[in-house]
């Protein structure tokens, strides 16, 4: 059955000087959980060092405010338009300016299980600004998605991740997944999700998590919604009940900003894609 989750109902622990953390998805909310993910938040002039062992993926995407990435002595600037690529094994200090920040982190211990490429060629530093990646649109309605972690931009097979854009008023496609743990966060608006076509409410903050194999979709009202969704490997799956309403993405030519996209990638639908990830994903 569904798991949903709110940020705020979630109890906060010290994770640094400044520096708070919420455990929206662990082991002891799903057991056996092969991704985790906390919101992390940081006052002004917050300092978070953070460890990972030899055999995790870490990945985050910066929600707000502006971040100083210190790693092997080097500093990168962040601001909320980056989703970043940690290496394993890493050891990074994240520090936040006047305006503090907000992130949401996700790990993928023993990642190698799940992309055994990892480790001859384990994924080095990548930050990628997202605002600049090409936008795609839904062939059937009105959906917009935006890739910020895939093999292409990660560098392993064992995280995917995307944001997806509802306008009011729109409806998705009924499907399930086979093979990857599968979940959302909500950065904006609010929805109807169905699983198993019970309905429930979501909402800014929420995380939810799918279950293998639980049929879901989203139904949006007078306010529409933004979420980024999780697939943990990047290969599984997907099982629609109307094959004809496969999602199917077609390129724009544009970026979020509608300038001109840091790359292009081609049109392909979201079933064959999960099965096979295309070269430019």
């Amino acid at each position: 059955m569904v798991c949903i989750v709110h940020e705020d109902e979630v109890p906060a622990t010290v994770a640094g000087q400044g520096v708070r953390r919420r455990a929206l998805l662990d082991r002891q909310r799903i057991p056996g959980a092969r991704v985790l993910a906390y919101r992390i938040d940081f006052d002004a002039g917050g300092r978070l060092d953070l460890a990972l062992a030899s055999d995790s993926l870490g990945w985050f995407l910066v929600l707000g405010g502006e971040l100083t990435l210190e790693l092997d002595g080097e500093l990168h600037s962040l601001h909320e338009a980056h989703a970043v690529v940690l290496p394993m094994g890493c050891s990074i200090r994240l520090s936040a300016g006047t305006a503090g920040g907000r992130l949401l982190f996700a790990e993928v211990p023993e990642a190698t299980r799940l992309d055994a490429g990892l480790a001859a060629s384990p994924p080095s530093l990548r930050i990628v600004d997202w605002a600049h990646e090409p936008v795609l649109d839904s062939k059937h309605d009105s959906r917009r998605r935006i890739y910020v972690a895939t093999p292409k931009l990660t560098g392993n097979k064992a995280l995917k991740a995307e944001i997806i854009v509802y306008p009011p008023h729109t409806d998705g496609s009924n499907h399930h997944h086979e093979g990857a743990e599968h979940f959302m966060y909500v950065i904006a608006g609010e929805s109807t999700g169905y699983s198993d076509e019970v309905p429930h409410p979501y909402r800014a903050g929420d995380l939810v998590y799918h279950p293998d194999g639980e049929r879901h979709y989203t139904s949006t009202g007078a306010v529409g919604k933004t979420f980024i969704e999780f697939f943990v490997p990047a290969e599984y799956r997907t099982v629609w009940v109307d094959d004809a309403r496969v999602c199917t993405w077609l390129p724009t030519g544009r970026d979020s900003r509608g300038g001109k996209p840091s790359r292009e990638i081609a049109a392909h639908d979201s079933k064959a894609a999960a099965v096979a990830v295309p070269e430019d994903l």
